[in-house]
């Protein structure tokens, strides 16, 4: 009989998990529309890619990254400018 209940509780996991990615797959269309949507209203979407990339960094992640990219930069005699 355990055999019967580990088959129905591995079902059940397999089930839930199709679930979840088929909900993945709808987040994933649901932001490549929003994407799109900021293209089409003439945003780059690359750029906020990157915009939201960096807000999930914490403050000192986020300048650990901008003092490394600095020296990359640097390193081969590129120019930073960020003056606006």
């Amino acid at each position: 009989m355990s055999d019967i209940v580990a088959a129905d509780e591995l079902r059940l996991l397999v089930e839930r998990i199709e679930r979840l990615e088929e909900e993945k797959k709808a987040f994933a269309d649901d932001l490549r529309d929003v994407y799109a949507e900021a293209k089409s209203r003439g945003y780059d979407a690359k750029t906020i890619r990157k915009v939201v990339a960096r807000r999930k960094l914490d403050r000192n992640a986020a300048q650990e990254g901008d003092a490394l990219f600095a020296t990359y930069c640097a390193a081969l005699g590129m120019q930073l400018s960020f003056d606006l």
